[in-house]
């Protein structure tokens, strides 16, 4: 089981990220660099690894190891009309994401836009489903070195800006819930859905069901909102940490690799527009310019 953070050079072994969802990782079993790889199409025999950045390095949790929350069942988060709150609009914080120093830092130089692509004879599915799998796991890493920050009582909603997030159960009923709650949510759900063979197949000859590309639009909408909310709520942990170079790094290869395929709705990101710009754009202090008009539109709280 790979959790990717990307890094260059060699890397020692590392201790466990403070992280009440890391369940199941063995301090006795540190991490490792290894070159990253991607499964990729065989037309005859089982699946073969795809190297595609030797230098480019992985850490990785002992085969089987996966950071993840309790097992819970519930499905995709609906939209609901936004709905003014009749109060005056609370001063919006300054973004500190968006200053040139910390919006600038970035472990690789490595060239996403061509990273992303479908390399050729690879079946589109299975190039979904190999990227899917690791921004899954990335961004539940990512998530774990801040999640003893993320707390009932500091994230009573799963907020991003002044959007709020609610989750919707699998009969259909709305759920309120604290950002970490959700967030176990989102980690549970996917998981479940990676590891069904049915959904993600790995053996030759089983073929990807018909729904699978609206399962994986599912699953970034997922992990968007999840990363948005590290942004919006925890960037300065983040920085404390000294991670949100890596933080950078995989935003920009998420929202990349969503825009080649089609994966996010534009309305559903449009709330980190500003940041987009910025980091996908290699825009500095005015690269978030042209979407700066955008936080005007967001000065009640919204709910979805």
């Amino acid at each position: 089981t790979c959790a990717k953070v990307l890094a260059p050079g060699p890397s020692a072994g590392c201790s466990p990220p403070p992280s009440s969802l890391c369940t199941d990782f063995l301090p006795d079993q540190p991490c490792f660099p290894v070159s990253v790889r991607f499964r990729s199409t065989l037309l005859a025999g089982p699946r073969r690894a795809l190297d595609l950045q030797p230098d480019l390095q992985v850490f990785c949790l002992p085969r089987g190891r996966v950071l993840t929350a309790s097992a819970s069942r519930h499905r995709a988060v609906r939209k609901s009309k936004a709905k003014p709150n009749g109060k005056k609009p609370a001063a919006e914080e300054k973004k500190v994401y968006l200053e040139p120093e910390y919006a600038k830092s970035r472990i690789t130089d490595c060239e996403f836009k061509e990273l992303v692509v479908l390399p050729r004879e690879i079946d589109l599915n299975e190039w979904l489903a190999s990227n899917t799998t690791t921004f899954f796991h990335h961004v539940n890493l990512q998530y774990s070195t801040i999640s003893e920050f993320c707390t009932g009582d500091a994230c009573q909603t799963m907020a991003v800006c002044n959007t709020q997030y609610y989750w919707y159960d699998e009969r259909g009923k709305k759920v309120k819930c604290t950002a970490p709650q959700y967030v176990d949510f989102v980690m549970s759900s996917v998981q479940k859905l990676v590891t069904d063979e049915d959904v993600f197949p790995t053996k030759y000859g089983r073929e990807f069901p018909s729904s699978f590309e609206s399962l994986v639009k599912k699953i970034c909408r997922y992990l968007f909102h999840v990363l948005a909310h590290i942004y919006s709520s925890h960037f300065k942990e983040t920085l404390a940490l000294e991670l949100h170079g890596h933080l950078n790094t995989l935003y920009v290869h998420f929202i990349l690799f969503a825009r080649e395929f089609n994966l996010l709705d534009p309305k559903e990101t449009a709330i980190m527009d500003d940041l987009t710009e910025v980091l996908c754009s290699g825009g500095g202090p005015g690269g978030g310019g042209a979407s700066g008009g955008g936080t005007g539109a967001q000065n009640h709280v919204k709910e979805r």
